[in-house]
């Protein structure tokens, strides 16, 4: 079978980890990458039935994948993730941190451990996983980080306190980690997604009225879909993207205006 040519494959013999891979917008990222030549290690918690599916087709079409779990609340699950893919795989070039959560949660009532809980998956995991990459990447003077990030790093959310503060704090983590790092050959930035098709957004997604709301809210009056996030992602991490550090995409159809 005769290979793609180079330009339609950017991202041939680089290494990427995706982290929440196996739904979402992470999944939709990890197949991007995959199709970009990369090969993808998927990391995912609980759906390893589709962390399989999606080797399995990455691989059916030319790629190259492969699958770990890993709970990103926990360090030890971090640091043995990042032990296993160094010894199965080698180096990262890119890493992309997209696991997250929400929940919703009235400021005035929130338990500690749901405040945590949030804090520990959104940013204190990206801390580390980005750390363990970094530490590897700076030997080679190469590499790439990517957050995923949210538009409630700047836009205030009711009932959200601890997402929207983790998503802040990701942006100051982002910065001051890309400033660090931008001498020794790694670039660090956020995308930052507003309103996506995805099944955490299910609750009102398929609900009428609050659809209509929330469309009112975005000059494009549509909802992005995953697919839109994981074009930026790609974009970041190729070489197109080599003079682009400490910087936030915002993927939101105009909502944050």
């Amino acid at each position: 079978m005769t290979s793609a040519p180079s330009f339609l494959r950017p991202l041939e013999g680089r290494r990427a980890l995706v982290t929440g891979a196996s739904s979402g917008i992470g999944e939709a990222i990890a197949n991007r990458l995959a199709a970009a030549g990369a090969t993808v290690i998927i990391v995912y918690r609980s759906h390893e039935a589709a962390a399989k599916r999606m080797v399995a087709n990455i691989e059916s079409t030319g790629g190259e994948a492969i699958a770990f779990r890993a709970d990103m609340a926990k360090e030890r699950d971090i640091k043995s993730l990042f032990a296993q893919v160094r010894k199965t795989v080698g180096p990262l070039d890119i890493l992309v941190n997209s696991a997250g959560m929400e929940s919703k949660r009235a400021f005035l009532t929130m338990p500690v451990k749901d405040w945590d809980q949030v804090m520990n998956v959104n940013l204190r995991a990206v801390f580390l996983c980005s750390q363990l990459a970094a530490q590897s990447m700076v030997k080679r003077e190469r590499g790439v980080i990517i957050n995923i990030s949210s538009v409630h790093a700047v836009l205030p959310w009711a009932g959200y306190a601890h997402y929207c503060a983790s998503k802040g704090g990701l942006e100051m983590l982002m910065k001051s980690m890309a400033l660090e790092l931008a001498g020794k050959g790694v670039r660090v930035n956020n995308v930052a997604p507003g309103a996506i098709s995805t099944p955490i957004n299910n609750s009102w997604l398929h609900d009428a009225a609050k659809l209509r709301r929330e469309l009112k809210r975005i000059p494009l009056h549509r909802i992005g879909r995953p697919e839109e996030v994981a074009g930026a992602v790609h974009y970041l991490a190729s070489d197109e993207a080599s003079y682009v550090t400490g910087t936030t995409l915002i993927i939101d159809g105009g909502r944050s205006l």
